[in-house]
Order: C-alpha cells, then structure tokens, then sequence
C-alpha cells in the first residue's frame, strides 16, 4: 500500500466512522429515552444491530467508488476497524458529554426506578441477584463520565477488531465485476 493509498482509506474511514457515530449516537439517545418507552428501546436495539451491516455497506462503498470495485482482505480489515476507531472516538466524546453535562443521575435513577418496581423486585428475586444489582449500581454510581466514555471506546474498538474478520472476509475481491466503474 503506498502511501497515497493509506491517506486515502484513512480519509474515507473518518468520514464513514463519523456516520456510524451518529448512528450510534442515535441509538444511545435511544436506548436512554428507552427506559421509559418500550418503541424508543426496541429502536435503540435495531440500530445497534443495523450498525455493522451499515458498516459492511461503507466498506462496499469504498471498494467499489475508491477502490474501482478490488480491494484485498487485509485493507478491508485495516478499513474496517480505522472506521470503528474513529467511530468510537467519536462516541466516546458524545458519551463523556452526555455524561458530564446532561445526565445529572438520570440513568442511575431510572435504572434505580425499574428495579425497586415490584416487577423489578420479583425478577431480582427469581433469579437470585439482589446483591449482584446492588453491587452493580454502587458501581455504577461510582463512576466518572470519563469512565463511561473509556469504557464504550473500549468496546468499541475490540469489536472493531472482531467485526472486522468477517466484514472483510466477506467484503473482499480480487477481480472487479464486469461493467463496474469502468471509465
């Protein structure tokens, strides 16, 4: 790959990482509004699933307007996860901002909320996790907005790396298609 090359599929996982962001960043504000509406979670839960496809498609994109419909499976990976990367940079900024100037304990409560319910109660109940809850959400109170965005771009780039394989995989060709960008 030369250089010129790298510039380019790191110039294109940038604008694409920014798209999948907001896709994410829609979901989150989804999943958030959620709690509390059962058609806003269920969104939040689609957008999450639609997000690697969504990925799968920019990387498509890429191969066959950038890379006149070639590219191998080693640059559809490194493509793949820069675009989670930036993506999840992103995110985590999105998250920290959240966190740090909109939340003021509003998950903490909610989540609070749903589980001292007498449904949440029965359900801690049968499945015998009453301390494991109250461990979870002391621990959760405990943690700093920077901490929820280290977290989420954690996640998000180790499953980068593992959605990046078979994004790839599946992406890639070593012939492009007849009567495709052809000149």
């Amino acid at each position: 790959m030369t250089p010129e090359e790298y510039k380019q599929l790191k110039a294109f996982a940038r604008q694409d990482g920014a798209l999948l962001s907001l896709l994410w960043i829609g979901a989150m504000a989804c999943y958030i509004q959620g709690l509390t509406s059962p058609m806003l979670a269920m969104i939040a839960i689609v957008l999450i699933i639609a997000s690697p496809f969504y990925a799968a498609n920019r990387l498509r994109h890429f191969r066959d307007e950038a890379r006149k419909g070639i590219i191998s499976f080693m640059r559809a990976y490194g493509y793949t996860v820069f675009t989670y990367f930036y993506g999840g940079l992103l995110m985590a900024m999105a998250v920290f901002l959240y966190f740090h100037f909109m939340d003021n304990g509003y998950l903490l409560g909610t989540l609070s909320d749903m589980l001292n319910s007498e449904e949440g109660r029965q359900m801690v109940k049968i499945y015998g996790m009453a301390d494991q809850m109250k461990q979870g959400m002391a621990e959760l109170a405990q943690m700093r907005p920077i901490d929820y965005a280290l977290n989420m771009l954690t996640v998000i780039i180790t499953t980068g790396f593992i959605l990046g394989v078979p994004t790839a995989a599946i992406m890639q060709r070593q012939t492009a298609r007849p009567g495709k960008n052809e000149e």
